[in-house]
């Protein structure tokens, strides 16, 4: 009773081991005297930092030699413009399959610089909520390249399996689902993710960007959203959030030490699958995710009498269950379980869910 368990969407959990080194370390960092929130950037010592990050990251993740890692600030909301601004042309058509809030935000965005093409691949059936197989995305022969959200956060979709659509640039917002399984990079001409699920703390946003895609400069792009700009600067074109990135370091390390993404997907697959039996064996709760489609970060449900949803959140804080209010947007429960969250902490939220339902019923 006494250990709470975060189940933010984000900001969300740090892993424990992170957060006891980084509190050890904080007022003064490698006997520096100083924290690593004070010394510059561009530091001998930062700089250790950021190539360390990258080498660990392209170890983990596999990265091929041909694509360049970048990070920014401004958030995958932030790379919502970059994308288009850096890759396309002003008519230039584009595909954008929208399965949800986060898609469609990338949609609506990318109207301002190109001429995206808006590709539903929603579809209900049985009261289930599915995704159109790959075969049914009906893509324009003359875009530049496709954009799709591997992981819905809001609504807890996800696209496990992987899109190879030849002769097209594939993008993914990778932002909920990053390094919590295996993905072949090179897939991909673009990959990014905002942080605060499984990278680090909110601040840096992470690019992968295969390198034949960096073209000359563009001369509307913002610079501080330009990727040339990025390259030539080693991310560091202004002052970067380096407490974010000194952490992804971190929590890079970390995930290798846990047997890298292979290990931290099966733990992953359990979590989530225990969750969902949990809900499936009951209509007290209500889960309308097609299984094939289901997120294992992102897991939203409702109870079958909605005026209980602010007695279930009120009591389940107290029991030590935190941030398991659904989004505005679509209302009832979510427990998000990044990498962070241990399966003691979906044990006892399973727990919890068959006291209240007991209680209740």
């Amino acid at each position: 009773m006494n250990t709470t368990y975060n189940f933010s969407a984000g900001p969300s959990m740090i892993p424990k081991d992170i957060l006891t080194q980084y509190k050890k370390e904080f007022y003064n960092w490698r006997n520096l005297g100083a924290s690593v929130i004070e010394i510059s950037h561009r530091s001998v010592e930062f700089m250790k930092v950021v190539e360390e990050c990258e080498k660990n990251l392209r170890f983990l993740m596999n990265i091929p030699s041909d694509y360049h890692v970048l990070f920014f600030s401004g958030g995958a909301r932030g790379q919502f413009s970059a994308i288009p601004m850096n890759l396309t042309k002003k008519n230039q058509l584009t595909d954008y399959v929208c399965s949800g809030y986060w898609s469609n935000a990338a949609f609506e965005e990318a109207k301002k610089y190109c001429l995206p093409q808006r590709i539903n691949v929603i579809k209900h059936n049985n009261n289930r909520i599915n995704i159109l197989p790959f075969s049914e995305w009906k893509l324009n022969k003359q875009s530049s390249y496709v954009h799709y959200c591997p992981n819905e956060t809001l609504e807890g979709i996800e696209i496990k399996e992987e899109p190879n659509f030849l002769n097209k640039i594939i993008i993914g917002d990778f932002s909920s689902t990053i390094l919590s399984r295996r993905i072949d990079v090179s897939k991909y001409g673009l990959i990014y993710a905002s942080a605060q699920k499984n990278i680090s703390s909110s601040g840096v946003t992470l690019v992968i960007i295969r390198k034949d895609l960096i073209t000359s400069k563009k001369k509307l792009v913002p610079s501080i959203l330009d990727y040339n700009i990025a390259i030539k600067h080693q991310s560091m074109f202004n002052t970067p959030v380096t407490f974010s990135w000194y952490l992804a370091g971190l929590v890079v390390k970390w995930l290798i030490k846990q047997g890298g993404l292979e290990e931290i997907e099966k733990k992953n697959e359990i979590k989530a699958n225990l969750l969902y039996e949990k809900i499936d064996t009951t209509d007290f709760y209500i889960n309308n995710i097609s299984k094939k489609y289901r997120s294992y970060m992102n897991v939203p449900f409702y109870l079958k009498n909605e005026k209980l949803n602010k007695a279930f959140i009120k009591e389940a804080l107290s029991f030590g269950l935190y941030a398991l209010k659904g989004h505005k947007i679509v209302g009832g429960i979510r427990a998000s379980i990044y990498n962070a969250m241990p399966i003691e902490g979906v044990k006892k939220l399973i727990n919890f869910m068959n006291y209240f339902e007991k209680k209740y019923k």
